[in-house]
């Protein structure tokens, strides 16, 4: 019962995201698609940076863009379904425990993230120009795709569950914005060598994992932190955020 009902509200979430799916793309795809054309068209082009860099920030914009649509696409929904429509409250009437319905919201926001993060290749590609990516880590870059798009979700119920109406505002400048910009999403790890502390404090920044593992698998040339590394971090975040987001989830549910 628990699975057929899992599976019934993952197909209805499914039909709502096809329905909003020029709104969602939009969403996704419209500030990443800047940082391309800025950073990887027009300073290329015009020679202030080598083209070179484009190929170090297309895995970060795939990380980027896949983790704020999974954190959007979970906690937004779950603010208003918990604060303002009151929907969650027919939801957990349904015939499977309370963690099997968190769960369905992580794997809905996993599977927009995955969307997201695949649409980005093909767009920054019609932006960008042709950008040579490497295709000798296939399986790795699909383990550690899907790594983050969980992540990504499991953020998002964490957040979702944890933050009132009022500080969705907050969540932007205070949580998302630094998570961005401290997540080597724009430069490899390896360039915060002047910054010794620095350094240090990013790598409690889950988006770097994702950034640095991404770039491992698709440019491996170029510098990057070891993929076993990103690996294990990104399998301990996953982990660390489901937990916290499940207890969220019930806390606010039973509340």
């Amino acid at each position: 019962m628990n699975l057929r009902t899992f599976l019934a509200m993952l197909k209805r979430d499914a039909h709502v995201a096809r329905r909003n799916f020029v709104t969602l793309l939009v969403q996704t795809l419209l500030q990443p698609m800047f940082f391309v054309f800025i950073f990887g068209r027009v300073m290329t082009t015009s020679g202030l940076m080598a083209m070179s860099y484009k190929m170090l920030l297309l895995p970060g914009i795939i990380a980027i863009s896949m983790m704020m649509a999974g954190i959007m696409a979970v906690a937004m929904p779950l603010v208003a379904e918990f604060q303002f429509t009151r929907e969650i409250e027919d939801r957990l009437l349904a015939p499977m425990e309370i963690e099997w319905l968190a769960m369905e919201k992580v794997t809905a926001g996993m599977i927009q993230a995955l969307a997201a993060g695949f649409v980005v290749l093909p767009t920054a590609w019609l932006v960008m120009g042709r950008v040579s990516l490497s295709t000798d880590h296939l399986l790795l870059f699909v383990v550690i795709a899907l790594l983050v798009a969980s992540l990504a979700a499991s953020i998002g119920l964490t957040l979702g569950c944890s933050v009132g109406q009022t500080q969705i505002g907050l969540m932007f400048s205070l949580v998302l914005a630094p998570m961005i910009f401290f997540g080597c999403a724009y430069y490899p790890w390896k360039t915060l060598d002047p910054f010794p502390i620095l350094q240090r404090v990013v790598l409690l920044n889950p988006v770097v994992y994702a950034s640095e593992g991404l770039r491992g698998a698709l440019v491996p040339k170029y510098p990057h932190l070891p993929v076993s590394a990103a690996l294990a971090a990104l399998v301990l975040f996953n982990a660390l955020f489901i937990l916290l987001g499940l207890r969220q989830f019930r806390r606010k549910a039973v509340s």
